[in-house]
């Protein structure tokens, strides 16, 4: 009897689904994880566009950034640069994760089961979660650095660096991945269950956004006072000057207000990607979503993408150290080139001085 009735309630959702004009906001009608692709032919064509462009834009950018810090040895004993390379990490888990579950669940409507979706979403939740708190860490890094530059080394090594770093991730994966141990729903669209993600519990997707609204609140806490400080320094520094000598202090000083205003760039820019769709998020905890706001939170969603794709320009353009260790390794590569053209054309000069065969040697012999 619960069969024929499980099999009657899925044929009348299957039913509703191909009606034309069904919201998604009946709960008595809409129990599967199609309610929630709600995407247009032209929308899909729209964010299909933006996630194939940014996504292996984003995916070759993050992975030069590691390939820089990982070449030179000085970057990576600086906790700077290890936070940086954490961050690129980040980004390129949210360039393969995002682009690819999103793609496959707007754009070509594949329906997974509960614990598929749940593990590809908690891959996209990982990245970013992971990207926030490297900007976290990064910022940090630098409020230290200006606010107890004389105890800077002492108070943040190379190993402190690296166990914050290895926490971060510890956290970030078990964060995400909650909903897959248990902290879900079912798919209707009833409390608790999200209307933005199937077998999301409110309260999890309350609790991740309350903590990623902490860490940004604690970011810009951390960069307003460092910009604070730099501007006071800078100032300051007018009329310091000993003929064309610094004091080795400021110099450093410098370095590090250039750093400050680079992570600032990324922090406004982070919040511009992340403060929409996080206000969807909270709200959708609150009331119910129409179709129209959920297909405005799709294409919110696609800036998060764009934000991981932006990252690593700045460091190329604003950080001296970064550019000048990624024009050594372009340097690198093109010699390895021209190193393997000259030798392929030494092989072929060889080879055209003697052009006989085996068999014409044999003859010969």
């Amino acid at each position: 009897m619960e069969t024929e009735l499980e099999q009657d309630q899925e044929a009348t959702t299957a039913l509703y689904l191909n009606t034309p004009n069904i919201t998604t906001t009946d709960a008595n009608l809409c129990n599967s994880p199609q309610c929630y692709m709600v995407l247009t032919p032209p929308e899909k064509k729209a964010i299909g566009t933006i996630c194939l462009l940014a996504g292996p834009v984003t995916f070759l950018e993050n992975i030069l950034v590691l390939l820089v810090i990982a070449r030179s040895t000085t970057l990576r004993r600086r906790p700077s640069y290890l936070f940086i390379s954490s961050l690129a990490l980040a980004d390129t888990f949210a360039s393969c994760f995002f682009t690819v579950s999103f793609l496959d669940f707007h754009l070509y409507s594949h329906s997974d089961g509960p614990n598929i979706y749940l593990f590809k979403l908690g891959g996209v939740t990982m990245a970013f979660t992971g990207s926030v708190g490297s900007l976290l860490l990064t910022a940090l890094d630098r409020y230290l650095c200006i606010y107890q530059a004389s105890n800077y080394k002492v108070l943040l090594t190379h190993t402190k660096a690296k166990l914050a770093v290895v926490i971060l991730w510890c956290v970030t994966i078990i964060i995400s991945f909650l909903p897959l141990m248990g902290w879900r729903c079912t798919t209707k669209f009833d409390p608790p269950c999200s209307h933005l993600f199937p077998y999301v519990d409110h309260h999890y997707l309350a609790f991740w956004t309350g903590l990623q609204l902490v860490v940004l609140f604690l970011i810009i806490v951390a960069y307003v006072l460092i910009l604070w400080k730099a501007n006071r320094h800078e100032t300051a520094m007018g009329g310091s000057k000993l003929g064309r000598q610094y004091v080795k202090g400021q110099a450093r000083m410098r370095i590090d207000i250039q750093l400050a205003r680079t992570f600032s760039l990324i922090l406004l820019i982070l919040a511009v990607c992340w403060l929409p769709v996080l206000s969807f998020m909270m709200v959708d905890v609150t009331v119910t979503l129409t179709n129209k706001q959920q297909r405005m939170f799709a294409f919110c969603s696609t800036l998060c993408l764009v934000n991981s794709c932006v990252n690593p320009l700045l460091y190329a353009l604003r950080c001296k150290e970064l550019r000048e260790e990624g024009y050594a390794l372009l340097a690198c590569c093109k010699a390895c080139r021209e190193r393997t053209i000259t030798k392929k054309s030494k092989d072929q000069a060889v080879s055209d001085s003697n052009p006989d065969t085996i068999s014409e040697s044999i003859d010969k012999q």
